[in-house]
């Protein structure tokens, strides 16, 4: 393999000039008619026992040639990439150029490279903290969340419905007076202003008595997930069961019994009011650390490729989907819940992404100013971290992770640690 050329043609864009000899290639060939033959019928021979020329013959001299450009193409472009000295952040384009036994293979590959990064001025960030103060109201507040999570619902007979009321319904959903899948159910239980249900649909119930029949008229919205719904009115016919209101608890001692560890209401107020704070001061030392952040890279200067931004929000999107199916869901059906598109959903990601992207890159840079290295024993000691988080053998973790990219993620958290702990906080 040969390296002719590698030029700059665009901004982070290399185009290479890559060479196999004739005698690579050969090699190449062998290998792959190798790997095929024991596929391959030929008359008079047995199956896998047929010799290369006689293939060759019966297919073309050809017929092995794309399985060894293929076979080839890691090594050979690998190694010129290498050379080049270029770090890439996408899989390369690779065209071949030329092709014969005689003249080898060439190849002409494209490769978009980690940007080039500028920064400075990196220690002695100065931010604010800024910590909440925990007012008695805030303490209300997370007590009388503690209570409506212990209250329980009852049936009540003597008025209507009530916003904040959970109802039995049967409802049945009608357009242009046919009735539309989907649009029917029975005994479903409705809180009502949870907005569960398409706007306006709630409200109608409101006012309505236990055993009403009645009707309501909705518009679904534009974005409505089934389009044969979007933007349409509807009419729904209900049959209102049962009407149910929330009872809660008294605040006093009991409550402070049976809800906590603690025996009185002032000593649960107590302990309510020292977790708020304790959970103020976290929230503001991730704030400070964020601003940090924020800070360092409006200190960077870099072109960055916009494939860098996209590979980003695909990873992200991917451990969405694990969270997701972790809660027996996929994609699509999130997608059907919420009303987005793809696009609009990949689009909740951008932020993080350019935000994360520029980071790391920030990161990179200064612990290359700064030396940082990370020995293989600190390797090895976060590999067995993660064998006991994980519950996976080392050596079947090695196979996972890249211990090239550990090192690498290691030596980002050391500079992140250097960053901070030389920041300071007013």
């Amino acid at each position: 393999m040969s390296l002719k050329s590698a030029n700059k043609i665009e901004t982070n864009i290399y185009e290479l000039e890559v060479e196999a000899t004739a005698e690579e290639f050969e090699a190449a060939v062998q290998t792959a008619y190798q790997k095929a033959k024991n596929k391959i019928n030929v008359p008079g021979f047995r199956k896998g026992k047929a010799p290369r020329k006689m293939i060759e013959k019966l297919y073309g001299e050809a017929c092995f040639y794309d399985d060894a450009v293929n076979a080839m193409v890691p090594e050979v472009v690998g190694a010129a990439i290498d050379e080049a000295g270029i770090e890439l952040v996408d899989r390369p384009e690779i065209d071949v150029t030329s092709l014969s036994k005689e003249a080898g293979v060439s190849f002409k590959v494209k490769c978009t490279a980690k940007p080039e990064v500028e920064i400075s001025d990196y220690k002695g960030i100065e931010v604010e903290k800024s910590v909440k103060t925990v007012t008695d109201e805030d303490v209300d507040n997370r007590l009388k969340s503690m209570q409506e999570r212990n209250g329980r619902l009852i049936t009540v007979e003597d008025r209507a419905v009530e916003n904040g009321d959970t109802v039995v319904i049967d409802f049945e959903g009608f357009m242009d007076g046919k009735a539309f899948d989907g649009g029917k159910e029975d005994g479903f239980s409705l809180k009502i202003g949870s907005g569960q249900f398409i706007p306006g649909f709630e409200e109608q119930i409101i006012g309505k008595s236990t055993g009403e029949e009645f009707t309501i008229n909705v518009t679904f919205p534009e974005n409505y997930q089934m389009e044969e719904l979007a933007g349409k009115p509807a009419e729904f016919r209900i049959k209102l069961h049962e009407i149910k209101a929330t009872e809660l608890p008294e605040l006093d001692d009991d409550f402070a019994k049976d809800t906590s560890e603690f025996d009185t209401l002032d000593e649960l107020k107590a302990d309510v009011r020292k977790k708020l704070e304790e959970s103020a001061e976290k929230n503001a030392e991730a704030a400070a650390e964020n601003a940090v952040y924020d800070a360092l890279i409006e200190k960077m200067s870099a072109e960055i490729p916009q494939v860098m931004f996209e590979n980003k929000i695909d990873d992200m999107v991917k451990d969405f989907e694990i969270r997701l199916s972790q809660q027996g869901l996929d994609l699509p059906m999130y997608l059907s819940f919420t009303g987005m598109d793809e696009a609009a959903f990949r689009d909740t990601f951008k932020d993080q992404a350019e935000k994360t992207v520029k980071l790391r890159l920030a990161l990179e840079k200064i612990a290359k100013l700064e030396n940082i290295e990370v020995t293989d024993e600190q390797v090895m000691e976060e590999l067995k971290k993660m064998s006991e988080a994980y519950k996976i053998p080392v050596n079947q973790l090695m196979s996972i992770v890249s211990p090239v990219t550990l090192r690498t993620d290691l030596v980002v958290t050391e500079a992140s640690k250097l960053v901070k702990d030389s920041a300071v906080i007013k």
